[in-house]
């Protein structure tokens, strides 16, 4: 069977996906992983045959329209929720024409896409084939659907439809104590962590004398200006809990990573390998990004989350409110209240019990080898 993975832009977009694109091909079917041209190396990092889409990154589809004219993210979180279907959407007609080429030549027989892959149910609706959406995290989609779907309307109307096909499938990683009351029926399965390795030094892996706290931005942070500004983001957080007694690890991008370090001469900073380091913390600090969230979860380790976008606050809620972690909105993001949140965190024994109830759950559900079977079922 060939199976075409479709994932994004952003790396995370790729870990989530590698797991069971791993799976698939373990079991012997052919498995190509298309994303950005800018994403290759990360796909074949993870051991899998990529297909570059776009030469275009994410950016651009987020600041500018199908027409070319500058475009800039709504204040109001709904509208916000409608404006990332809409640039993941432009993203999809910049991925579709290769892909329709990759077909030609080499036509595969189930399709797989990401939460917001929405090249995958075009594709697989103008070949015919099934089509599999696997969630990338534990973010929900419903409010950035139809966002999408007003995108893609001359290109859903071309098919005959209204709005995106359903999947055949739905494969959903978040635990069930995390999913909405509403969520759609799903094939659960175990979500893996799947970030990009390194050689292990000892500190890694080794506890020091002092709590350690990691912060992160997540992996698409620069030293320029990006849209959500990831890297005052960052640069902000390390003076707001420089003052802790705790050792300090700051996991960016080694090109940022360089500048932190020259900037704060104290702080470990670079890329690490999360779910190596993840294990060795006592609480991770970060923007509230999916898959850094079920990283840290996986781990059993609290995490203090400070979402950046609207799309990313109810998730970081229910985090809270199983009471492994602490989410603040924007406006008590000060150095005392991130600071105190820390301390809290650190004091009290029931954040690290309630993640770890969280990882025990991760921990049952099924591996990725196990949906083989369902997806082979599909074709």
């Amino acid at each position: 069977m060939k199976v075409l993975f479709v994932a994004a832009g952003s790396p995370a977009t790729i870990f989530a996906l590698a797991p069971l694109a791993t799976a698939m091909r373990n079991a012997g079917h052919t498995v190509f992983l298309a994303a950005t041209d800018d994403m290759m190396p990360v796909v074949t990092a993870a051991g899998l045959p990529g297909i570059p889409t776009t030469a275009q990154p994410i950016k651009h589809f987020i600041t500018t329209a199908r027409d070319g004219s500058p475009v800039s993210i709504p204040d109001d979180p709904a509208a916000q929720a409608r404006f990332t279907g809409s640039w993941f959407a432009r993203l999809a007609l910049a991925m579709l024409p290769p892909l329709r080429e990759l077909a030609e030549g080499w036509r595969p027989d189930l399709i797989v896409g990401g939460t917001m892959s929405y090249a995958a149910p075009l594709l697989a609706a103008e070949l015919g084939v099934p089509f599999v959406r696997q969630a990338w995290d534990a973010v929900e989609a419903d409010g950035i659907h139809p966002g999408a779907e007003r995108e893609l309307a001359p290109e859903l109307r071309s098919l005959g439809l209204d709005r995106l096909p359903p999947p055949d499938v739905f494969i959903d990683i978040c635990p069930p104590a995390l999913r909405p009351a509403r969520a759609a029926p799903a094939e659960p399965m175990r979500f893996i962590p799947a970030n990009a390795q390194r050689p292990l030094e000892p500190w890694m892996y080794r506890r020091g004398t002092r709590p350690r706290v990691l912060l992160t931005s997540g992996s698409r942070v620069t030293r320029r200006e990006t849209y959500d500004q990831n890297y005052r983001f960052l640069t902000d957080l390390i003076g707001k809990v420089a003052d802790l007694d705790v050792e300090l690890l700051v996991a960016a991008p080694d090109e940022v990573a360089e500048g932190l370090r020259t900037e704060h001469p104290d702080v470990r900073a670079g890329w690490v390998p999360l779910d190596v380091v993840a294990t060795t913390c006592d609480v991770v600090v970060h923007h509230g990004g999916g898959v850094t969230s079920l990283t840290a979860l996986n781990a059993g380790l609290p995490q203090l989350l400070l979402p950046k976008g609207a799309v990313l606050v109810a998730p970081a809620a229910r985090i809270a409110a199983r009471g492994a972690g602490i989410s603040l909105p924007p406006e008590h993001e000060t150095a005392d209240e991130i600071a105190g949140a820390v301390q809290r965190m650190l004091a009290d024994p029931s954040f690290r019990r309630r993640a770890g109830d969280l990882a025990a759950e991760i921990a049952t559900m099924p591996p990725p080898a196990d949906l083989v079977a369902v997806l082979e079922k599909h074709i």
